[in-house]
């Protein structure tokens, strides 16, 4: 049906042109709102109607009448029909239709894929500090940054997955004073330990049992090995330096393991201390100097950011000489420039909704060549997490929230990720326990994996090679639901597309819903293991092709297609 797709599709585009020049590019089909009223539709005489100043419905009947005249449609189409003030209804023959089913099995593992495109593209996520274990946050953070790149690979970008690990700043020294408390042996609940809400210097610890697991090995002298670096501790209780090295590798080591257990892997860690130690901040700053895009007042240097459309001017450098928490981002941002990415996206919270406008003015003031725009940003709320009908708020191992590992462990990493993953990431998502626990149609993921596992199961009982159904005879598959499952496996080519272009990996998971649903009617009114061989054999064509694109989009997903369940 993709073949048949793409010559209809030329043969429009031919005889849009024909009607006003330049209208051909704009040739699209639609998929009908009501499957009665055909397989494809098109709207395009409505849309050149007012130009070319005539009637759309007159328009829609001189359209209609040439394409039944092109080669494609004459091949391909069973009927257009005119509906309304200019709709065109298409409805194919069955073999344009049937196509599909062997153009999945000839494609597998590659169905929907795009060739390689030229460019490379760095997609930056999860970035958690190295204070505590990941949270829930973090979790939809890594499943969309995943997703993501899944996606845009599909369409033949070269892809490339980077952590930034923020390592300087305040928060390690909390870390480190956190730690060196729980080795002296002080605890939260002590009278010791600060604890009042209207006192900052409460604020600058953390109270997670973790904390006193880092202490422990400290003291012990334990040895702790993350992606990029080992450090041995010392065991002495005032040596700060060292118990501050040794936190932060015995987090990002925890972190490593909780991103193994999601499955998640990066091609690069990044750090912000890196940005400093090289002098790259300091250069990025000189640079918007030299530009003349950076005045003195009170004491401050301040970015001229409304010249590129912020609400105000911003500081980059305080009165004590320090540097506001934008200025580095506005080094790294450059620095993946100079790397060679053209294009950038940053998956983040949605409190960092106020640091675009000033980083993407930092990069324009900087003049160094990056394009409008630059980068692009998929902003995700956080995650409420339910148990019983309560929300659980707080998880023992880190003290005020629940973390990604806690999740995986009370559920399944299959069905955090397709749960996080099936919503727009800006908007809120509750994750129920008990809902991703059951094993029913209304536990999203298990009815996608069990529609995959129901279709192996009927292969299995088939015994065959499936390698014989690739050139099936089709003409059998006549059954509307048939028809509306062929429809449905055809749709995953542009699904994947679109998903890409918008950065959106929760329409993969609304179309594996649809097809398992498609699959499912499929299945209670046709029996596949029939005695007619030819009838059998077409009907295990198109289950094996469901199939198949039920594992290429879990895929995408990063979650997995089980052959039994």
């Amino acid at each position: 049906m993709l073949s048949a797709k793409q010559h209809l599709l030329a043969a429009l585009s031919a005889e849009l042109e024909k009607l006003q020049p330049g209208a051909g590019s704009r040739a699209a089909f639609e998929s009908p709102k009501v499957a009665a009223h055909g397989d494809l539709a098109c709207t395009a005489a409505m849309q050149l109607a007012k130009a070319l100043k005539q009637n759309p419905r007159q328009l829609g009947e001189t359209l209609r009448a040439a394409l039944l005249t092109t080669p494609a449609f004459e091949r391909w189409v069973e009927a257009i029909e005119l509906a309304g003030p200019g709709f065109i209804n298409i409805r194919l023959k069955d073999t344009a239709k049937q196509a599909v089913v062997h153009e999945v099995l000839q494609a597998a593992d590659c169905f929907g894929q795009q060739p390689a495109q030229a460019g490379k593209v760095l997609v930056e996520f999860v970035s958690a500090n190295p204070t505590g274990p990941l949270h829930v946050g973090h979790g939809r953070q890594a499943a969309l940054g995943d997703a993501i790149c899944n996606l845009l690979t599909t369409q033949g970008q070269q892809v490339y997955r980077e952590f930034y690990y923020n390592d300087a700043g305040v928060q390690i020294g909390t870390l480190a004073k956190s730690t060196h408390m729980r080795s002296l042996g002080l605890k939260p609940g002590d009278a010791s330990w600060p604890t009042d809400p209207d006192n900052p210097e409460s604020k600058a610890f953390y109270n997670g049992d973790y904390i006193q697991d880092i202490a422990n090995d400290f003291l012990a002298k334990k040895t702790v090995k993350s992606d990029d670096r080992e450090f041995t501790a010392s065991g002495d209780v005032n040596d700060l330096d060292g118990m501050r090295q040794f936190a932060v590798a015995y987090l990002r080591h925890e972190q490593d393991l909780d991103l193994k257990a999601f499955d998640v892997k990066f091609d690069n860690y990044y750090l912000e201390s890196s940005l400093y130690t090289s002098g790259k901040v300091d250069a990025a700053v000189q640079k918007l100097k030299d530009a003349g895009k950076t005045y003195e007042q009170d004491g401050a240097l301040w970015l001229k950011s409304t010249d590129y459309g912020d609400d105000k001017d911003r500081v980059m450098r305080k009165g004590d000489g320090t540097y506001t928490y934008f200025v580095p981002d506005v080094a790294y941002h450059i620095t993946k420039w100079e790397r060679g990415f053209t294009r950038v996206v940053n998956i983040q919270g949605t409190d960092h909704h106020g640091t675009i406008a000033r980083v993407r003015a930092g990069l324009q003031a900087a003049n160094v060549g990056i394009p409008e725009g630059y980068p692009d940003y998929v902003l995700h709320t956080m995650v409420r997490v339910m148990r019983g009908g309560e929300e659980v708020k707080i998880s023992k191992r880190a003290g005020s929230y629940v973390t990604l590992r806690d999740l995986i462990e009370w559920t399944s990493k299959d069905a955090v990720r397709f749960f996080l993953l099936s919503r727009k990431p800006d908007t809120e998502y509750i994750f129920d326990i008990d809902l991703a626990l059951a094993q029913n149609n209304d536990n999203p993921v298990y009815y996608v994996q069990y529609a995959h596992a129901r279709i192996c199961s009927v292969l299995n009982a088939w015994g065959g090679d499936t390698a014989s159904l690739t050139h099936a005879d089709l003409s059998a598959l006549q059954s509307p639901q048939a028809h509306a499952l062929m429809l449905a496996l055809a749709k995953y080519p542009e699904m994947l597309t679109s998903a890409a272009n918008d950065f959106a990996p929760h329409d993969v998971t609304f179309y594996l819903r649809d097809l398992a649903s498609q699959y499912h009617s499929y299945y209670d009114a046709e029996r596949i293991l029939v005695d007619d061989e030819a009838v059998k054999k077409a009907r295990l064509a198109l289950v094996a092709a469901t199939a198949q694109v039920l594992r290429n989009g879990l895929k995408v997903l990063g979650v997995s297609a089980p052959v039994k369940m």
